[in-house]
């Protein structure tokens, strides 16, 4: 299965980065025309999502709506660690997803626009990026 791999580096503790023009990226340099694109973030408090990416304050949004919902500082919290609400909301989101590439192009809905979703930054990360192949005919 062809793969490749985008580095990230993120500035804010939470942040959406629209990743769409790299995931083109890469699709482009290797050739890769139809079939089904993978993307899978390895990182336990990072996510990814498919949202809308042409009104930036839906992303805004959504990270207000999360820090509301499950705040940095909670004392039910037990993790040592202290990132407790970057790996609820890493779960909430997931850590893939997948989407049609069709003569080149990732087929995203109008407005749609694929997110790489840090909780816990600033950090670099990974994304691991494949394709299966569509079945010649």
């Amino acid at each position: 299965m062809p793969r490749a791999e985008l580095e990230i580096c993120t500035v804010h503790r939470a942040e959406f980065l629209d990743i769409t023009p790299r995931l083109q990226e890469i699709a482009k340099r290797n050739g890769w025309k139809n079939g089904i694109l993978t993307a899978f973030v390895p990182h336990t408090t990072a996510g990814i999502t498919i949202q809308e990416g042409a009104d930036p304050d839906v992303a805004y949004d959504i990270l207000g709506w999360l820090e509301r919902a499950i705040p940095w500082v909670d004392p039910a919290y037990r993790h040592r660690e202290g990132n407790t609400a970057a790996h609820i909301k890493a779960s909430l989101l997931g850590s893939s997803i997948r989407c049609l590439l069709e003569e080149g192009r990732l087929r995203l809905g109008t407005w749609q626009a694929v997110f790489f979703s840090e909780f816990d930054g600033p950090r670099n990360r990974k994304v691991w990026v494949s394709i299966d192949p569509a079945p010649s005919v």
